[in-house]
């Protein structure tokens, strides 16, 4: 088993949570309380950016074959992610230049930004987010939400394009070697945050 396939086998168990936690479930539904949603996108936005930056630093540090993938995820994050947030702000009236950190955003950006001062370590610090976005989107695609502002949420992260950047992390993973009980602990600490996450006031 490939060190990316015992992190998957990690994580479903732990992904679990995410698919039961009510604001998952409420854009499942498309029925979340916009409120919610709106404080959502805000920490969000200021967590993609410096997602962007985590990119950039794991870049530096890359081999020649991993460089062009980096690059490529940092620039999708910037410009596509970020504008789906930047369109669904300006429906649900989020305040993305007047948003601050919460708790849980600084606790997992700052998590992420010091893992990723170690390769292979960064991208296992960082794949519960690309992961779990995936495999989330993917299956609430199965019984999507009337509600368009939630059905283009969902719709993103079901995107098969952003299935094969997942995929393509994971071969990043395993290409890197890391020590895996380092991995394995990096990435656990991870899906705690995501899931820490979703509750942002």
């Amino acid at each position: 088993m490939s060190l990316s396939e015992k992190l998957h086998a990690i994580g479903r168990p732990l992904l679990q949570a995410q698919l039961d936690h009510p604001t998952v479930v409420g854009i499942g539904r498309g029925d979340l309380a916009e409120p919610v949603f709106r404080s959502w996108l805000e920490q969000d936005y200021l967590f993609l950016l410096d997602y962007v930056r985590v990119f950039s630093r794991l870049a530096w540090q890359a081999p020649d074959a991993h460089l062009g993938d980096l690059v490529d995820l940092a620039h999708a994050t910037y410009h596509d992610e970020l504008n789906l947030h930047r369109s669904l702000s300006a429906e649900f009236g989020a305040d993305l230049g007047g948003a601050v950190k919460g708790p849980a955003c600084a606790a997992y950006t700052g998590f992420l930004l010091e893992s990723a001062a170690s390769y292979g370590e960064g991208l296992a610090a960082l794949y519960p987010c690309m992961w779990g976005y995936s495999t989330l989107g993917r299956i609430l695609a199965e019984n999507p939400p009337s509600e368009p502002r939630y059905r283009a949420w969902v719709d993103t992260y079901a995107d098969p394009g952003f299935a094969a950047l997942t995929v393509r992390i994971a071969e990043m993973i395993d290409d890197a070697d890391p020590d895996p009980s380092r991995a394995e602990a990096k990435f656990t600490e991870g899906m705690a945050h995501e899931l820490a996450f979703w509750s942002v006031p």
